[in-house]
């Protein structure tokens, strides 16, 4: 099955997503712009992401539990998973890895946590955007341990990409994806990266930003198995 997907989506726990990025509007808006299958991924926590499947159970929506996590060498990469089990355990050493700073919500905006009738239940008090003490080699060990899969966020952009910080793609970190931004020519990086698979999101931070039905891959059953077990393989662009 050719499905639609968009694997970068932000609650309110970001500091940077919208008040408005609840469980049920990203839900709602994913059904109403036809998406087979979303990604939650806040900044280095999981926070809101059993709500999200809560509201999702009875629809048609895949939910992917992830994580933008970003390294010690200050970019940015996504993580995610077949279930939330798998999410927390990435969450734990992630928090752990966290410096122990506190959030300055007037600076970098309020970390919220909702639950299933987007009702604010609570706030993450330490700081989220900000580098973690793990290497992105660390990261991709780790998260291959736990079962998931994870590949370089935005590569395009000026800022907490790996090329803007690096300057190129290692040719020994051992990964099969690279995402790129909604705006994006994706021919222009197939072409440039062509024994990678292209991945290409919204990195939504308002409900309007969720993508439309742009971005599709050749699935045989809409689980978040599958969508796990197709990234983790060499690339198949469709």
């Amino acid at each position: 099955m050719k499905l639609a997907y968009d694997f970068h989506i932000h609650t309110g726990a970001s500091p940077c997503g919208d008040e408005s990025m609840t469980p049920n509007n990203i839900v709602n808006m994913a059904l109403l712009k036809e998406l087979d299958a979303i990604a939650i991924t806040d900044h280095n926590t999981t926070a809101n992401i059993k709500s999200v499947l809560e509201v999702a159970r009875d629809t048609s929506l895949v939910i992917i539990p992830g994580m933008e996590v970003e390294t010690s060498e200050e970019f940015h990469v996504i993580t995610l998973f077949e279930d939330i089990e798998q999410a927390r355990q990435l969450q734990d050493i992630v928090y752990d890895k966290l410096p122990k700073l506190k959030n300055r919500r007037y600076i970098f905006g309020n970390q919220l946590i909702y639950n299933s009738q987007d009702d604010i239940v609570g706030e993450i008090d330490r700081l989220l955007l900000t580098a973690t003490m793990l290497s992105v080699y660390e990261l991709v060990e780790i998260v291959r341990e736990i079962g998931g899969v994870c590949y370089p966020a935005h590569i395009d952009r000026q800022s907490y990409s790996i090329i803007s910080n690096l300057g190129l793609i290692p040719p020994d970190l051992d990964i099969v994806n690279l995402e790129i931004s909604r705006y994006c020519q994706k021919n222009s990086y197939i072409n440039k990266y062509p024994s990678k698979r292209i991945i290409q999101s919204s990195d939504a931070h308002y409900l309007g930003d969720i993508l439309e039905r742009v971005s599709y891959m050749e699935i045989d059953k809409n689980k978040p198995k599958y969508w796990i077990e197709k990234l983790k393989r060499i690339k198949n662009v469709s």
